[in-house]
């Protein structure tokens, strides 16, 4: 089966690749470049999760999905729209709605940024507004009460951004499990790709 791993705004796919080194059977894992799958259409989300849906309906069988921040939104979604399609869904330091007041300090931070700084990002300084300013409204509080799989909510203790709303995801999605893993802040992957890899290959051992 595959596990389709889906990277953040902040970073590109390459951003997996220390925890992919400590997971079981990477054979199977796909890390899709957000800017790649665009294939040239303007990054707003409507665009990029329309191009997330084709990637994963062409992939036969079920998935395992797993998302970091952005990524979390768009594994959060594609769960919610494909329930049948989706065996298991991690989120990790994911917001289950947009928080409005930091984009617009985000946005204000961007403007003054090189070009160069965003080199290194998932998308260009134009894209970047793009998909922000087409983000402001998604809002899945209601929604996330329907979630089927086994779902599991992974945040760093110190990522004061999202750990309320991995707490709020944990508390409304059925049998959901929480870890929040100490001394660490949003970027999981990069910061401690040992322990998020230890803990996926438990998760995923479980939901065989």
């Amino acid at each position: 089966m595959k596990k389709i791993l889906i990277h953040g705004s902040g970073h590109k796919a390459t951003s997996w690749n220390e925890t992919i080194k400590y997971m079981k059977n990477s054979e199977d894992i796909l890390c899709p470049n957000l800017s790649s799958i665009l294939n040239g259409k303007e990054a707003s989300y409507h665009n990029l999760y329309s191009s997330f849906v084709e990637y994963c309906n062409k992939i036969n069988g079920q998935i395992d999905l797993c998302g970091i921040s952005l990524g979390g939104i768009i594994a959060l979604n594609y769960a919610l729209d494909f329930p049948d399609k989706v065996k298991s869904l991690v989120l990790i330091g994911t917001p289950h709605k947009v928080p409005k007041v930091m984009f617009s300090i985000q946005n204000i931070i961007f403007r003054f940024l090189p070009k160069s700084i965003f080199a290194n990002m998932a998308f260009d300084k134009k894209d970047t507004f793009i998909l922000g300013n087409s983000m402001k409204k998604l809002d899945f509080s209601d929604k996330v009460k329907n979630i089927k799989c086994p779902t599991l909510i992974i945040c760093g203790e110190k990522d004061s951004a999202n750990i309320k709303s991995a707490y709020y995801l944990s508390e409304n999605i059925k049998n959901a499990k929480l870890e929040i893993i100490k001394n660490i802040g949003h970027v999981v992957n990069e910061e401690n790709p040992k322990e998020l890899a230890k803990i996926l290959n438990e998760y995923y051992n479980e939901n065989k």
